[in-house]
């Protein structure tokens, strides 16, 4: 995280970890899909391009490292259209 600019996000969400688990893509960039963000740009696990939360208790703690403040929250304005 140290070799380039963070960009540190918090999402919420139905299932929002296997979901982003899904896109961001296996561990080792050479197991993950084409179409992920690991399987279309990284080479290397120790050069990740994408870390993400394996579970809600892991980004519970992973949060704090990053947002030390209060997190600004985002609305979709579509999102009543979506979720019940």
């Amino acid at each position: 995280m140290r070799l380039g600019p963070t960009v540190a996000m918090v999402w919420q969400g139905l299932d929002v970890v296997k979901m982003a688990r899904t896109m961001i893509g296996e561990t080792n960039p050479s197991d993950s899909r084409p179409g992920t963000i690991r399987g279309d740009f990284s080479i290397e696990v120790s050069k990740n391009v994408i870390h993400g939360s394996d579970s809600i208790e892991s980004a519970r703690r992973e949060i704090l490292l990053f947002h030390t403040d209060k997190l600004t929250c985002w609305a979709e304005s579509t999102e009543h259209w979506i979720y019940e």
